[in-house]
């Protein structure tokens, strides 16, 4: 299904206890791009992610994705979560973890077949992660660990991916191995939504951002959204940008 638009978020508003985390939050992103969600800690951004995907209630609002409800499109969404909200210690080795991606096509009763295994290590062929297939997860460095949590997304074969911040904790080149499959995944027509905390990357990985400080600040081309001016209102600050010299 072509859709113009990936997601649509209207009049969301959610708050924990009395304090509004998020309010009157409205975002169209369209089809085939490469969103980051920015704005300084306590923002939102984690929040707005698990509004969408239903994993926490918001006061107010509704969801579209893909043309229609989250119930009807949650087989063509994938979702990676912080590494701080996963418990590591759960005894699965890794290809065990990637074939999780494979549940919403099975069911949970139906054991994966030889073509979802093979599915699985193509995932971790792309991740670099094959030859730890048999290893226990908790036994992995952060960075490896990102690296199959992506894996287990890339064979759920979505529509929009979800990413909530994917760069944490890893070193320079496993986010530039991650960066890669992100393009990718793009190239070939995917939604890709990061929760993404580092300014100086954004202009060179992202071509839409959203501006977020529990109110939207502004959404759309990071040519056009991504100015001092908007970061001055999301971070209230009046610091300049920093920006890469040529």
């Amino acid at each position: 299904m072509n859709q113009e638009h990936a997601l649509i978020v209207e009049d969301m508003t959610v708050a924990y206890q009395t304090t509004p985390v998020l309010w009157d939050i409205d975002i169209k992103v369209p089809t085939g791009v490469l969103m980051a969600i920015v704005g300084p800690n306590g923002a939102g951004k984690s929040t707005l992610i698990k509004a969408v995907l239903q994993l926490i209630k918001p006061i107010s609002g509704t969801v579209t994705i893909q043309g229609s409800s989250y119930e009807a499109q949650r087989k063509k969404i994938a979702y990676v979560p912080q590494r701080g909200s996963v418990d590591w210690d759960f005894p699965t080795n890794v290809l065990d973890v990637v074939l999780m991606g494979r549940y919403g096509f099975l069911g949970w009763i139906k054991r994966p077949s030889q073509q979802d295994r093979q599915l699985a290590m193509d995932a971790l062929q792309k991740v670099g992660m094959e030859a730890f297939a048999q290893r226990q997860i908790s036994q992995l460095s952060g960075g490896q660990q990102q690296r199959v949590f992506l894996a287990r997304a890339l064979v759920q074969d979505a529509e929009i991916y979800f990413m909530d911040e994917p760069f944490q904790g890893v070193d320079a080149k496993t986010e530039q191995a991650i960066m890669v499959l992100l393009k990718e995944l793009r190239a070939s027509g995917k939604t890709v939504v990061v929760v993404h905390h580092d300014l100086q990357t954004v202009a060179d990985y992202f071509d839409w951002v959203t501006l977020l400080n529990t109110q939207l600040i502004a959404s759309g081309p990071v040519a056009d959204v991504f100015t001092e001016e908007n970061l001055r209102k999301t971070y209230r600050s009046t610091g300049k940008v920093l920006q890469s010299e040529e």
